[in-house]
C-alpha cells in the first residue's frame, strides 16, 4: 500500500475529523451541497467514502459540520467582544470601522465560506440558510439595539437602525464580493476602502448646503 495512504489511514479521530471537514469545504465551496459527492470528498481527502461515514453518518452531517467550523471560529467571537467595547464606550465611528475590517478580513480568510452559503442560497438549501439565519440574526439585533440607543440619545440621526446597520454591511460585503469573489481588480487598498467607507457612513455624501424655504 502507498506510504501516504497509510498515514492517511492512520490519523487520530479528532486529526480525521478535522482534515475531513477541510476537505469538504473546499469541496463543497467549488460545486455547492448538490453538486458534490462523498465519493469525490474522499477522493480528495484520500480516503475511502467508508471512512467518511464512520465519522459523519450522512452526507448533510458532514455539510453541517462544515457550516459549524464556519460559524464557530474564534475571529468571530473576538470581533463581537471588540464591538461590544466599542458599544460600551460610545464609539460610533469605531463601531463601524470594525464592523467594515472584520466583513474585509473574512472575505480575506474564509472566502470558501462564504461561497458556501452562496451556493446554499442558490441551491434553495433551507436548512443551511436557517442554520446560517439564527447565527447571524442575535448579532445584527444587538447592532440594532446599539444604533437605536444612540439615537434616542441625539448622537445618531433617526434613520431606520436596521437600515443603518444594512448600509454598513451593505458597502463591505458588496465591495469584498466583488474583488474577493468576483476578481475586480481596485487600485484602492482595503484600509483606504475602509476610510471612505467610514466617512460617508459617518458624514455622508451631500455637501453642505444652505437650507431653502419651502
Amino acid at each position: 500500500m502507498n506510504d501516504h495512504r497509510t498515514a492517511t489511514l492512520r490519523l487520530p479521530a479528532s486529526d480525521r475529523r478535522l482534515q475531513l471537514v477541510e476537505t469538504a469545504l473546499d469541496c463543497f465551496s467549488r460545486k455547492g451541497f448538490g453538486g458534490t459527492t462523498t465519493k469525490e470528498i474522499a477522493a480528495a481527502a484520500g480516503v475511502t467514502e467508508a471512512i467518511i461515514f464512520r465519522h459523519f453518518p450522512t452526507k448533510q452531517d458532514l455539510y453541517n459540520a462544515v457550516l459549524d467550523q464556519h460559524h464557530d471560529s474564534g475571529r468571530i467571537a473576538d470581533c463581537i467582544e471588540q464591538w461590544k467595547n466599542c458599544m460600551d464606550r460610545n464609539d460610533d465611528e469605531g463601531l463601524v470601522r470594525s464592523m467594515i475590517e472584520t466583513i474585509f478580513d473574512a472575505h480575506r480568510h474564509d472566502l470558501r465560506g462564504h461561497r458556501v452559503l452562496l451556493f446554499a442560497a442558490l441551491e434553495g438549501h433551507e436548512s443551511a440558510l436557517e442554520y446560517h439565519r439564527q447565527f447571524s440574526f442575535p448579532i445584527s439585533e444587538l447592532l440594532c439595539q446599539y444604533v437605536a440607543r444612540r439615537q434616542s440619545e441625539g448622537a445618531l440621526l433617526g434613520s431606520n437602525p436596521e437600515a443603518v446597520i444594512a448600509a454598513v454591511y451593505g458597502m463591505a460585503e458588496q465591495y469584498a464580493t466583488m474583488t474577493r469573489m468576483f476578481g475586480f481588480r481596485s487600485t484602492t487598498t482595503d484600509r483606504q476602502m475602509a476610510d471612505s467607507f467610514v466617512d460617508i457612513v459617518m458624514h455622508g455624501i451631500r455637501a453642505n448646503q444652505p437650507t431653502e424655504r419651502a
